[in-house]
């Protein structure tokens, strides 16, 4: 028996259930290069509390990378502030709680040392719903300003830790030189009572400031945001037919499908290019309008192309999902192909 695996599949476990969220973004990123661990992509809850997920994340942890994510709604925040608190008062939680933004998670990120405080992570969730970044954001930096946390920290999506790993950081080692652990002090899952009022106040100045200041698009920009693109069937021509081919070849090549195959499957190819640009928050109707004009001689023997696309799409979102860059080297060859696309 593992003691130390079990511990942290039960602080994981407990923040997620505390969390509850389609997707998490996780990320590594080494405690003295600070450079972060390519792979980082969307996870499922119970691909994240996965044993040898778990494992690997354990070793990497083990290996001086802190383990970072936060609940993902693509290009929209979640409903859920991260309130970095360095500097915190012993009676925080009951302080938040009496105005009404009361944390479904609060941890101990390490433990203060001497007449140091500890350090804490909140989570507090204002909305069932996704939020527009700038509301996002504009709660963060309010929350931020009232509870005297890192306004550095402060906005719509930035990272927190995952309860059950080390803190690699060297200046919050003990004395004998030991990382702490991220510990859970509080987690209930829940949404905070005055999280309306936030939303609403947040909502009020991001309105105010795009009245007193509304930048112009640059002349050629294809940008579009995600709320015109959030469905896989909306129409949503984003990128035109040069620009999707470029992306397509770029992505074709970068997973080196020329090269280990001689006459590719461009269903294959298709759905793996899907599930990368997914991975990396491209809205999936955009990622259907890629497919759609840079697929090699796109529909080719397809009776339903539009059926075609959302079913790649479907099976993308769910593969977009599971770690595979970190997790495929461990294993054979044979076993890293995926199955082939319906």
């Amino acid at each position: 028996m593992d003691r130390g695996f079990f511990l942290t599949l039960q602080a994981i476990q407990r923040q997620l259930a505390a969390m509850p969220c389609d997707f998490y973004l996780l990320r590594l990123i080494h405690n003295h290069t600070r450079k972060v661990l390519p792979g980082d992509r969307l996870w499922t809850a119970p691909q994240i509390t996965y044993g040898p997920t778990v494992r690997f994340l354990r070793a990497r942890n083990r290996e001086g990378y802190d383990v970072y994510f936060h609940p993902s709604a693509f290009e929209h925040n979640a409903g859920y502030i991260l309130l970095d608190l360095d500097q915190a008062d012993p009676a925080i939680l009951e302080t938040m709680r009496a105005h009404g933004h009361q944390p479904c998670v609060m941890m101990e990120t390490s433990p203060g040392h001497g007449t140091c405080v500890p350090h804490l992570q909140a989570w507090v969730r204002v909305s069932a719903q996704p939020l527009e970044p700038a509301v996002a954001s504009q709660i963060s930096k309010q929350l931020a300003r009232l509870y005297h946390g890192d306004r550095a920290s402060a906005d719509w999506r930035h990272l927190g830790r995952l309860a059950g790993f080390t803190n690699r950081k060297p200046q919050r080692r003990s004395a004998a030189g030991w990382p702490p652990w991220v510990k859970i002090l509080h987690a209930t899952a829940g949404l905070a009572s005055n999280g309306a009022s936030l939303i609403e106040a947040a909502s009020r100045r991001v309105a105010l400031a795009g009245a007193v200041s509304v930048p112009s698009p640059p002349a050629h920009s294809h940008s579009r945001s995600y709320a015109a693109c959030n469905s896989i069937n909306a129409s949503c021509n984003v990128l035109p037919p040069d620009q999707a081919a470029t992306l397509y070849q770029t992505w074709l090549h970068r997973l080196h499908i020329p090269q280990r195959f001689v006459q590719p499957d461009w269903s294959i190819a298709d759905l793996w290019i899907a599930q990368e640009l997914l991975g990396r928050g491209t809205p999936p109707a955009e990622v259907k309008n890629i497919l759609r004009l840079a697929s090699p001689n796109f529909p080719r023997r397809h009776a339903d192309p539009e059926d075609y696309l959302e079913r790649t799409l479907a099976r993308a979102v769910q593969r977009a999902t599971f770690p595979a860059r970190w997790v495929a080297p461990t294993l054979p060859i044979h076993a890293r192909r995926p199955n082939r696309s319906s």
